[in-house]
């Protein structure tokens, strides 16, 4: 949850790196809340109460996977491979899976050495 909350507060930094841990532990939390929020709506018939968790924590990811991408030495453009259908949600899946660079990059110091 730590690391949750660490992306949270760091919603509209762009810049930097992320850890391979940071980044994964906010998907895996983020997927976990929002199956409970869909379960939640669908036996309450608030189904809008996913697609406003969805949009509240949008910046965020775009944020968290921007610095992940740093991590690994690309630009956050990479990005927008995930606009090509199917295969261009994989390619980014196994960027952002790449273990980062360990020395400092132009993006900034390492997450890892740290």
């Amino acid at each position: 949850m730590e690391w949750y909350l660490h992306v949270l507060r760091n919603y509209v930094t762009f810049s930097g790196r992320a850890h391979r841990r940071e980044y994964w532990m906010f998907v895996l939390i983020n997927f976990c809340i929002s199956i409970a929020l869909s379960i939640v709506g669908e036996l309450t018939g608030l189904v809008i109460l996913s697609f406003i968790y969805s949009l509240a924590v949008l910046l965020p990811t775009l944020a968290v996977t921007s610095r992940r991408l740093h991590d690994t030495g690309r630009s956050a453009w990479w990005m927008l491979v995930a606009l090509i259908p199917i295969l261009g949600v994989i390619v980014l899946l196994v960027l952002c899976a790449l273990e980062g660079e360990y020395n400092n990059n132009q993006y900034g110091p390492s997450p890892q050495s740290a």
